[in-house]
């Protein structure tokens, strides 16, 4: 038989029983479109989170202390003002210490909860967050531990609406908070993410929001980022503020800080959420294996319903690997049809999710040309994996049990 008449007869007998074959072909459309459709959200979710790292610069060093389960810090707000010297760390140019935590925010019948980021006036230029409205937070505010607030736009939004949020009075964690200004949009929603906090000064948030007090009586600060002169000087910035932390710690053994390169957490960031896209993928490809169960049975359900048809056509003359062809044929033809089917549905979907928001949480969706084909051959594969065995157990049938089978 030539390759035109075996399928054109895996055609036919397929049209023969259309609503199974249909049924059939569904299961690996919808395999093959999760497949796609969660492939995108997990290469989207990396891509946006490797993008607001980069929005930082590439200049930036980030100086952390270790974990600890009481919540404090070896580092402190002067360990950070003594790293901006020109005579120990000349490639310094300036530096952003930070304190975190959480707070409920009223104003109006509006309540939300949202992170409170403790900060300098130095946060505007080293993180790059320049405001929209209104005012950034000065050295006075510090000074005073002044009860003032730079919102994020989302946050703004949430609370005031369409309203002029600069000038206007909110509580946070029941203290009143003066808006003294709005953030650019960065990207993202979400309770956690930039456009969805606020900015308050360092002071404010140590002795009014989430107070942890040094030994020494110090403001302790739960990270440094630290603006360096160029890329080219990020391996001496490391060394020069590893001296001077030592130095000031009085340290002669392992370092109770850390300095992590801004390169190393993409890269890290990038391991970390392509282990999730993997998972992700992992998942879907569960349908297309269901997909592919499906077309076994199916196949082995239409072997024994054509077991006379077999026969008469080995009586004629049909040789084992006709039968065989024909009935891998018809798995492939349901396999690759429903990949097909699948990749467009797919592709529609992920472009229909992208900038879709659920909740407060915003979907990203990448798809590159990959994906497609990956789904398409798997498809494939499994239609020729899965067919196989129907095909022999056809294939291997004796013609006169098959005429003789009721």
């Amino acid at each position: 038989m030539t390759p035109y008449t075996i399928l054109t007869t895996a055609l036919v007998s397929l049209s023969t029983n259309k609503l199974r074959a249909g049924l059939t072909l569904l299961g690996i459309v919808i395999g093959v479109a999760a497949f796609i459709t969660l492939m995108a959200i997990g290469r989207g979710s990396q891509q946006s989170i490797t993008e607001r790292i980069e929005s930082l610069g590439s200049n930036l060093l980030f100086v952390t202390p270790p974990f600890s389960i009481d919540g404090s810090s070896g580092l402190t707000l002067e360990d950070a003002a003594a790293l901006v010297d020109p005579v120990f760390t000349p490639t310094v140019v300036d530096v952003s210490p930070e304190i975190s935590t959480f707070a409920q925010m009223v104003y109006g019948r509006t309540n939300t909860s949202a992170q409170v980021i403790g900060v300098t006036p130095s946060y505007e230029s080293v993180r790059l967050t320049p405001v929209a409205s209104g005012q950034f937070i000065a050295q006075h505010h510090l000074d005073n531990r002044t009860t003032v607030t730079v919102l994020g736009s989302e946050l703004a939004r949430e609370l005031f609406g369409f309203r002029d949020p600069v000038g206007q009075s909110m509580r946070m964690n029941g203290r009143r908070f003066t808006v003294i200004g709005v953030l650019e949009p960065r990207g993202g929603t979400g309770i956690g993410q930039q456009d969805f906090q606020a900015l308050v000064p360092i002071t404010t948030a140590y002795y009014r929001l989430s107070a942890q007090r040094t030994t020494q009586g110090g403001i302790t600060v739960q990270s440094i980022t630290v603006q360096v002169v160029d890329e080219e000087s990020m391996d001496a910035a490391t060394r020069q503020i590893d001296t001077v932390l030592r130095l000031r710690h009085r340290i002669t053994g392992q370092s109770d800080f850390t300095i992590v390169n801004q390169q190393d957490l993409i890269e890290t960031v990038e391991e970390t959420t392509e282990t999730f896209v993997i998972f992700l993928g992992a998942i879907a490809g569960i349908s297309l294996l269901v997909g592919g169960i499906g077309i076994m049975n199916i196949m082995l359900v239409s072997v024994t319903e054509r077991t006379r048809e077999i026969g008469i056509r080995k009586a004629v003359g049909a040789k084992r690997r006709d039968i065989l062809f024909q009935f891998v044929a018809e798995a492939t033809i349901l396999s690759i049809g429903g990949g097909g089917v699948g990749v467009l549905l797919g592709l529609v979907l992920s472009t229909v999710l992208d900038g879709v928001t659920l909740g407060n949480q915003s979907f990203v969706t990448v798809t590159s040309g990959d994906i497609p084909v990956l789904a398409m051959i798997v498809s494939a594969g499994i239609g020729l994996f899965f067919g196989i065995y129907p095909a022999m157990r056809a294939a291997s049938l004796h013609p006169i049990e098959a005429l003789r089978y009721e």
